[in-house]
């Protein structure tokens, strides 16, 4: 009785399955979107908390007064951003940025492709040379300001030992006017190069042989190779290593913040010190919002600047 109660309801199931088409099997499962979105959500909700909403809320500061000492904020419109651009310290410090990224990035790219030249040539003991310089990019920067700042000393400091060994006089590297921003730039170059090194010479190792061997068997000498060949095929590597230096070089901080907070007489101090005073200083936290978004437009504007007008393609 059981077994003849129990057919119907078997038989009933037995057809669902059997008339259940591939089609509709797969429209029960999850669709490759939805598990897309799954694997996307918890990088969405960190993008969002982490840097969604903070941009958000830093353009409504700069359009208020918020300040640390206000309990209160009135919203003030584009008040800030004309303040802004009619602030000479702010321009000043802008002058000072940019003057930083220049004398500091074109040495940064041609010291870091000569490096990798050196070491891709086939130098003896290419390993010491690897890491003699690469290791200073892994230093911390207070290790690297505090070394500085020894070989900087007026007295004491290896730097003015060194001129004096040659008959010059001490050179006040970080408190003279004309010789502060210089000296960062320097100790910029020594602690950043490696990082550069390492893309050129991961580029060089990757170009092929043949086009060297065919202009070596032409009668082409090591220079000519150099200028006609390598170069041109390192083309795409420099834009990337110049594009990536000049947004690290306008982003100064650490380093000059640490050795000369600015100084002397605010020769040195970049924008984002400047934000930094108005907003933790000053206590302006609108003012120095609005003055981190004219900066951030600034970069943008760069960036665009360099993927438009050089060259994504190797001629």
């Amino acid at each position: 009785m059981s077994t003849t109660a129990s057919t119907p309801a078997a038989a009933a199931r037995a057809g669902t399955t059997a008339t259940t088409t591939p089609s509709e099997a797969a429209a029960r499962r999850p669709g490759p979107r939805r598990t897309g979105a799954l694997f996307v959500l918890p990088f969405a909700v960190l993008f969002a908390l982490f840097l969604l909403w903070p941009v958000a809320h830093g353009v409504w500061m700069s359009l208020t007064d918020e300040s640390l000492t206000l309990r209160g904020t009135e919203f003030v419109g584009l008040a800030n951003y004309a303040e802004a651009l009619g602030d000479p310290d702010m321009w000043r410090s802008l002058g000072n940025t940019v003057f930083f990224t220049v004398i500091s990035a074109v040495p940064l790219v041609i010291v870091a492709l000569a490096m990798a030249l050196l070491v891709h040539t086939g130098l003896a003991g290419q390993w010491v040379w690897r890491l003699s310089f690469f290791a200073p990019y892994l230093l911390p920067v207070t290790v690297v300001t505090m070394i500085w700042n020894w070989l900087y000393q007026p007295e004491l400091g290896f730097a003015n030992q060194a001129l004096d060994a040659v008959g010059l006089g001490p050179v006040s590297w970080l408190s003279d006017e004309s010789w502060a921003m210089w000296s960062i730039a320097a100790l910029t170059v020594w602690w950043t190069v490696g990082f550069n090194f390492l893309l050129y010479l991961a580029a060089l190792q990757s170009l092929p042989d043949t086009l060297q061997e065919a202009a070596a068997l032409d009668g082409a000498g090591a220079w000519r190779r150099l200028w006609s060949v390598t170069l041109p095929q390192l083309r795409r590597t420099t834009v990337l290593v110049a594009t990536l230096q000049v947004l690290a070089s306008l982003k100064v901080f650490d380093q000059i913040f640490i050795l000369t907070k600015g100084g002397p007489d605010g020769t040195t101090r970049p924008i984002l010190e400047y934000v930094y005073d108005v907003g933790f200083t000053g206590y302006r936290l609108g003012y120095a919002s609005a003055i981190s978004y004219l900066f951030f437009a600034l970069v943008i504007v760069i960036s665009i600047a360099q993927l438009r007008f050089m060259p994504r393609r190797e001629g």
